[in-house]
């Protein structure tokens, strides 16, 4: 792998240093949740309904109660509030026969086959699991609504609690320019209906946790998250307690991509501490999901149809788009609401769009949930812009570059939204960085190493090699007028004597989730304090000591956590020349407001900042059986200021083989709202040997006026545009477009097949 990077530094901001948790990982070292749950612990099993949509008639954990080392069995009569949810209130801690008066979400209904029925609770794990199997229900069978088509058909509500009359449940629309009079100036005219796909998480840690009392006699949750304070809140609302009475902490991650960001186990093994400790046994409760039960557990990126219409001038410059975009909430809300958003305004792409008709839904039905996952909507919006831009482009014979640079969003442009964009927009210097790195004008170079079926050669005429560019954007922060805000604390230390400081320590809750977070807070706090970086100490992901940080997911958490250790260093400095030892600075950083887009015509503001992205791809397909092979990524970033450069060459070759196995071989399966290949033995994420051959991550500086440093988030930007340059590569070496991925051998010969006979 090979990085086009800026000046390096020796402490601070810019400087490529080691990670400081690097060897703990590597050794073995590093605690993750399940490392925390100690030998006297408790095991807790949790019980999956495994009905999509079905009524509990009764339940009966007798059985379970009576078998041998079992201490508890808890069901929804346990739970003070049942009901929980990141942005809306719709799904049952437990699924249960009797209705709590505080409960708003009826919670008899099994709406998914992950829902929970119960939690059995014993001395040991196998003891916990023999006594799962125990667990007895009678159910009354529902309509089952399997997919977006069935939901929509269908007069049966999944939630008829909120009071509407279809499965659709919200809904985004954008009404700009004059459509009639854009289409009336058009030369070319593109159309398509593209499907999308699930994709799991697959995060190296599956979910894992424990519950117990500190020794503040708080009720406090180790897991993996992504917001410690928002888990909190939840428990909060589920557990009737205050939120003071209550703790959660971070240990190490493996992973979250936003599958952590909504509840898995917080909830109950917190009320199997509390329901126990109110019994007399206040041994700690832990509980480890297997790799099957975290795949059909947890929700999944969305899947979706999009149906879009764009059109051009004989010059190329768009006239008009509309879009009518569709995504699969599946049984509860989780954060569909804010995903669908992300695909809304994205669909029309990061261009100058002067007419525009986008009409957006999100519809519950009886499947696993969508939910956050790297990109957070924009992925599927950007394989629709990018492919219609790329079908233009054929179509009209322009230079795919050059139809991008007369199209492209750049300072003082009007967004999609009737707004203009914020000051920093570098996508047209993004763009030409890529072209020029990817030697777009000239001959593909790299010889193609094909050997997908190792036992067979392939043919040689049969090789076929193509080259594709996508280009994209991504909002940095949450939006939509959501309340951000991200809290830091400093304590700079030394003696009275001393002129500086000689060390610091830093608080702050926001999550490592493996993107090494932590390592760029210290650096970010090594530059604002003018302390070295070895000798500042940091304290994260714990509310008991840190102020409310946000939740890592949006790219926002670099730029959020960069801007209030900035402050927190302002207020420590101030307390430090005024004598105070410790000189201790506390700041919350809150950004310019956002604004909810109008209801009937999109305007609004919805994001603050942004982050820029191209993307160019070569592969080579084997056109007798379907294989592809990609042999170059050129991935080019602004990402204004590289707090640690090495940390964002990582953060772009993972999320280009994560966008990899997206577009290619990654195929989650669902019929009548059952998972069908729950395991990786069905689930083909990208090994060793099927990552591309080369990638090149370029790394440029254009500084984000509102940035740390200058820094714009970018963790998410590489999975934008991946799947639809493999679609431009694929269609140079074959002629054929693909409307929906992942390009699995047998899709791509059943498409060839359609076109050549």
């Amino acid at each position: 792998m090979t990085s086009v990077v800026g000046e390096m530094h020796d402490s601070g901001v810019g400087a490529a240093l080691k990670r400081f948790d690097a060897t703990d990982k590597v050794t073995g070292a590093a605690e993750y949740p399940a490392d925390r749950i100690p030998a006297d612990a408790l095991w807790a099993k949790v019980v999956f309904t495994g009905q999509p949509h079905a009524r509990l008639i009764a339940l009966d954990t007798s059985d379970a109660e009576a078998s041998p080392g079992v201490v508890a069995v808890l069901t929804a009569a346990d739970v003070p509030v049942n009901e929980y949810g990141l942005t809306k209130n719709d799904q049952p801690v437990f699924i249960g026969t009797t209705q709590n008066d505080r409960t708003e979400v009826p919670s008899n209904i099994s709406r998914w086959e992950a829902d929970h029925l119960a939690l059995v609770v014993a001395e040991t794990a196998e003891q916990a699991e023999a006594g799962a199997a125990l667990v007895k229900a009678d159910w009354e069978q529902l309509e089952v609504l399997g997919d977006i088509d069935a939901a929509l058909s269908s007069d049966t509500l999944i939630h008829p609690e909120d009071g509407l009359d279809s499965n659709r449940y919200h809904s985004f629309k954008i009404r700009k320019g004059d459509l009639a009079k854009g289409q009336a100036a058009t030369t070319w005219v593109v159309e398509g209906t593209y499907e999308l796909p699930y994709q799991e998480h697959a995060y190296l840690q599956p979910e894992a946790g424990l519950a117990y009392y500190d020794s503040d006699r708080r009720l406090t949750v180790e897991v993996a998250g992504q917001w410690t304070h928002e888990d909190r809140v939840q428990l909060a609302h589920a557990l009737d307690l205050p939120e003071d009475r209550l703790r959660v902490i971070y240990p190490s991650i493996g992973g979250a991509f936003g599958g952590r960001e909504d509840i898995s186990l917080q909830i109950v093994l917190a009320l199997a501490a509390m329901r126990l400790a109110e019994k007399g046994d206040t041994r700690a409760v832990g509980s480890i999901w297997s790799r099957e039960e975290s795949i059909v557990g947890h929700h999944k990126r969305h899947r979706g149809r999009i149906e879009a219409t764009l059109g051009a001038d004989a010059d190329g410059k768009i006239t008009f788009v509309e879009a009518d975009v569709v995504l699969d909430a599946g049984a509860y809300n989780y954060t569909s609401n804010k995903v669908l958003g992300n695909a809304h305004i994205g669909v029309a792409g990061c261009y100058e769009v002067p007419n525009a008709r986008i009409d957006s839904s999100v519809v519950y039905t009886n499947a696993t949930p969508g939910g956050a996952f790297r990109g957070f909507g924009g992925p599927q919006a950007a394989f629709v812009a990018e492919t219609q831009m790329n079908k233009l482009a054929e179509l009209s014979g322009l230079d795919p570059i050059e139809l991008r640079r007369i199209n492209t969003l750049k300072n003082g442009s009007e967004f999609i939204t009737q707004t203009e964009m914020p000051e920093g927009v570098s996508l047209p210097q993004v763009i030409d960085r890529c072209a020029i790195e990817a030697r777009m004008g000239e001959p593909m170079r790299l010889a193609s190493q094909f050997s997908p079926v190792a036992s067979l050669a392939p043919a040689a005429d049969a090789l076929k090699r193509g080259r594709g560019f996508a280009c994209a954007f991504k909002n940095v922060g949450f939006s939509f007028g959501f309340p951000e805000r991200c809290e830091a604390e400093i304590h700079l230390l030394g003696g009275e004597e001393d002129e500086y400081p000689t060390s610091a320590i830093l608080f702050h809750a926001g999550a490592e989730v493996g993107q090494g977070a932590h390592q760029a807070f210290i650096q970010m706090a090594a530059e604002a304090t003018g302390v070295g970086s070895e000798n500042i100490e940091g304290v994260f992901s714990d509310t008991a000591s840190s102020g409310d940080s946000g939740s890592a997911s949006a790219s926002r958490l670099t730029w959020m956590a960069g801007n209030s250790i900035q402050g927190a260093a302002s207020e420590a400095e101030k307390q430090w020349r005024e004598g105070a030892r410790p000189a201790i600075g506390q700041f919350r950083f809150v950004p310019p407001p956002t604004e909810y887009l109008d209801p009937e015509t999109g305007a609004g503001w919805p994001n603050f900042t942004y982050g820029y992205v191209a993307q160019a791809i070569e592969m080579t397909v084997d056109t007798e059986t379907g294989h592809i092979v990609v042999d170059r990524v050129v991935s080019t970033h602004d990402v204004g200021k590289a707090i640690n450069p090495v940390l964002v060459e990582g953060q772009i070759e993972g999320a280009v083989i994560q966008a990899h196995g997206y577009a290619l071989s990654e195929n989650l399966q669902s019929k009548d709202g059952f998972l069908l290949n729950p395991r990786f033995s069905g689930y083909l994420i990208p090994g060793i040997g099927d990552i591309p051959r080369k990638v090149e991550s370029v790394i440029m500086e254009e500084a984000d006026p509102l940035g740390p440093f200058g820094a714009r988030g970018m963790a998410e930007m590489p999975m934008m545009t991946y799947a639809p340059a493999l679609v431009a590569a694929l269609h140079d070496a074959t002629g054929v477009w693909f409307d929906t991925f992942p390009l699995t051998p047998s899709r791509v010969l059943a498409g060839l097949k359609r076109v050549t006979g």
